[in-house]
């Protein structure tokens, strides 16, 4: 078999508060350190701003000053980076992912569950359907924060994928509820997860822990950051691994078929 192992890296680190420019140079520089020692880099959600309300005023649009920045980090360090930013489009406000590649190919997944409690439903609009990106000779699923939650989003379907993402901003208070459910995901859709969340307390006190981590498809923790730790990881997945279970355990065979009605919000 081809080798297609796949190196990726975390990137745990705190937010400036509703600083983009400020953001963006801090993430670069931790970014540039990255350069032929990895194949993807993984940045927290919303990292450019933290999970401010001000979507109106510090939205942009896909070829605003974030993803400008972005495709240039990817081209000068030979890297794919992922993660969100706060975009507008067509005059509504997403929390939308981004995966970037060395090339500048672009793809996009708006986050479908906004976190109601933390007011996300107030500025944001959810988005409709996955995006899984095929890089490397991986199949990338992309989610945000929240969406871990709601198991029938992420539902791998006939090996549909086989890394799954979230990128996040969550809150310390349910830390054991973050690894539980990273760890659920990678069971039942026998795929790597890889979650990154960021740390430090935010302007509207949320305190945030960090505990990026990453599962295998057997549920085994792969690596993972400390709490509170302001922290690069790179670890190394198998695809041969992955592919050895899907073969002598092919549970997947017999997974339900869903069929999701998808209703937007405006």
């Amino acid at each position: 078999m081809e080798n297609k192992d796949l190196k990726i890296s975390m990137i745990q680190s705190h937010i400036i508060w509703e600083d983009i420019d400020e953001n963006i140079c801090y993430y670069g520089e931790l970014l540039r350190r990255l350069k032929g020692k990895t194949d993807l880099a993984i940045l927290p959600e919303l990292f450019t701003t933290g999970l401010s309300l001000r979507a109106k005023d510090l939205a942009e649009p896909n070829d605003g000053k974030t993803v400008t920045a972005l495709k240039q980090y990817a081209s000068a360090y030979n890297l794919a980076i992922t993660g969100s930013f706060m975009a507008s489009d067509d005059g509504k406000y997403y929390n939308r992912a981004f995966f970037i590649t060395p090339d500048g190919k672009e793809y996009y997944y708006d986050k479908r569950h906004l976190f109601s409690m933390a007011g996300e439903v107030e500025c944001f609009s959810p988005g409709t359907r996955r995006q899984i990106v095929d890089y490397k000779g991986w199949k990338i699923c992309l989610m945000v924060c929240y969406d871990l939650r709601f198991p029938v989003w992420s539902r791998n379907v006939d090996n549909e994928y086989d890394l799954l993402v979230y990128v996040a901003n969550w809150a310390e208070s349910r830390k054991k509820v973050w690894k539980s459910l990273l760890q659920a995901r990678a069971i039942e859709n026998m795929c790597f997860v890889c979650g990154v969340n960021r740390i430090g307390v935010d302007a509207r006190e949320f305190k945030y822990h960090g505990n990026s981590l990453i599962y295998t498809p057997k549920g085994k923790k792969l690596a993972a950051i400390k709490d509170n730790e302001e922290f690069t990881l790179t670890q190394t997945l198998k695809y041969e691994d992955l592919d050895n279970l899907r073969s002598k355990f092919p549970a997947w065979n017999d997974a339900d078929r869903f069929e999701i009605k998808v209703e937007g919000r405006n």
